[in-house]
């Protein structure tokens, strides 16, 4: 078991969720009975995740309330962006927070289960090699929840591109292992994007597929439904 750093994305609004949202950040509802934050931390904590990061904005008092009761003794880092970084600029921000030049990032709306243990723990064993960005990818069938009829990425042999029309549908299941050289000359503020769509002209954006099922709780309809 491979120990690494971790960032939840929790500074969005979760507009998609709609009323849902409106007095407590999408982090903290509750899917299956289970809060999504505590789903989370417990699955990573489980696999080997000894440094936690959760970035916040809005509704950012109600998420470090809940972290200091349920997450007191844990190496958990509350990072407030008193403005929006985007996710780009969130991720290299962290890299202010730790000693770690690779580190995995994860959105805050995938519901983890247990059968996901092994592709996961299968995706972060060679987490150290990276030199710019690897993301985990899931097929169509496998991917339930908040989807678009498009897909985000292809891939072959490993290297990632932009999805086009023709190719096999295929989605990005929220968590990625980024390396923070892929910053430099990089703006403050921006969205992770622009980030993968350089790299992804010098065919540097690493992927792999993941075999089990993946759930994005992604707005109001798949939060009820799924």
């Amino acid at each position: 078991m491979i120990n690494f750093s971790l960032l939840i994305l929790c500074a969005g609004f979760g507009k998609r969720m709609l009323e849902l949202t409106l007095e407590k950040p999408k982090p903290l509802l509750k899917y299956k009975n289970i809060i999504l934050l505590y789903n989370t931390i417990n699955f990573f904590q489980n696999i080997g995740c000894n440094e936690f990061f959760v970035n916040t904005h809005y509704l950012h008092k109600k998420i470090q309330k809940y972290t200091n009761k349920e997450f007191n003794n844990y190496p958990l880092k509350l990072i407030y962006e008193p403005f929006l970084l985007g996710t780009g600029g969130a991720i290299k921000n962290i890299f202010n927070y730790t000693n770690n030049k690779n580190i995995c990032v994860v959105n805050a709306d995938i519901f983890w289960r247990s059968e996901n243990i092994f592709d996961i723990q299968n995706f972060l064993m060679h987490l150290n090699e990276i030199e710019y960005c690897k993301i985990l990818l899931s097929k169509h069938n496998s991917f339930y929840g908040l989807k678009n009829k498009e897909g985000d990425f292809s891939i072959k042999n490993g290297i990632v591109s932009r999805w086009k029309k023709g190719d096999e549908i295929i989605y990005y299941s929220g968590i990625q292992i980024v390396n923070k050289n892929i910053f430099e000359n990089s703006t403050k503020i921006f969205p992770m994007n622009d980030v993968w769509n350089k790299i992804i002209d010098n065919q540097q954006l690493n992927g792999s597929i993941m075999e089990s099922k993946i759930l994005h709780i992604g707005d109001k309809n798949s939060f009820d439904n799924l």
